[in-house]
């Protein structure tokens, strides 16, 4: 597929996890709720790829760069963005997670020397610009601590470094749907310690509201989107990548039009607007 194809369905798909997420966590505590997530992502990209043959031996550098993955991209961050989100507004928290563009280029050239280009910072200006027309309402709020910004920016950052990582599994020789799926086995391995060090109550619900939207985060939210988006990473670098978290807090604000009635304000279009201008400006083609 085009390489636009999976940066769509990495923005459509993220944007449909907000409300999932919300679903799933009325039922559970939050850090067994991205457990089960992650769980269940595992197992059934496991079974996926032995079922057709493609599970194959790694090395044990190999198997480090994966657990490095699964502690950056499929847990750790997670639990820090989750921890934001319990004493913030998401229209805040929406805001500082679209830094991660940010983040990409300046971790990916102090990592990896990858020069940013140079469009990258007027999109991401109009970008995260745009994030905050679109939740200017929920600003105004102030429903903020400085522990749940530290939070949050840490939980970006930690996506972020997820980035670089999956950049050094490439570079590893790893197959991209064998590498996130023990990727995610550690993901989940990190995020059950956590839960038993923690003292967290083991809750196995029964709604089913509670499962379908649990599926809905582990196969496309966690399989298909992530897949997508490390495609996007490896093909166009992880500063471009990352406009996606600019993206689908649009997507996610549509969905909730439908479901909760979200009214679209003159500075919310307006913020809409300035996110897809963004993308736009980072991804022309120039003559």
């Amino acid at each position: 597929m085009p390489v636009s194809i999976h940066y769509g369905l990495t923005v459509l798909i993220w944007g449909l996890t907000w409300t999932a997420i919300r679903l799933q966590v009325e039922s559970a505590p939050v850090d067994v709720s991205v457990f089960y997530r992650f769980l269940m992502a595992s197992v059934v990209a496991l079974v996926v790829l032995a079922l057709f043959g493609r599970l194959q031996t790694l090395t044990l550098k190999q198997h480090g760069w994966l657990f490095l993955q699964g502690l950056t991209l499929y847990s750790v961050n997670f639990l820090l963005i989750y921890r934001a989100a319990e004493s913030m507004t998401s229209g805040l928290l929406a805001v500082v997670f679209s830094l991660a563009a940010l983040f990409n280029a300046l971790n990916g050239w102090l990592w990896l020397r990858l020069k940013p280009t140079a469009r990258l910072y007027p999109a991401v200006a109009l970008g995260i610009t745009g994030v905050a027309l679109l939740f200017w309402h929920d600003l105004q709020l102030g429903n903020a601590t400085g522990a749940s910004i530290l939070f949050a920016a840490a939980g970006t950052f930690w996506f972020s470094m997820g980035n670089l990582v999956s950049i050094k599994v490439r570079l590893a020789q790893i197959p991209l749907l064998v590498a996130n799926a023990w990727a995610m086995v550690y993901g989940a391995v990190i995020l059950g310690v956590w839960c038993l060090l923690q003292g967290v109550e083991w809750v196995v619900p029964t709604s089913a509201t509670f499962w379908g939207a649990t599926v809905f985060l582990a196969v496309p939210g966690s399989i298909i989107a992530f897949y997508c988006y490390i495609t996007v990473i490896q093909t166009l670098g992880a500063d471009r990548a990352g406009y996606a978290t600019v993206l689908f807090p649009v997507v996610a604000l549509s969905v909730s039009t439908w479901l909760e009635g979200f009214e679209w304000t003159t500075t919310a279009v307006l913020g809409a607007l300035l996110a897809i201008l963004g993308n736009y400006v980072l991804f022309r083609r120039v003559k």
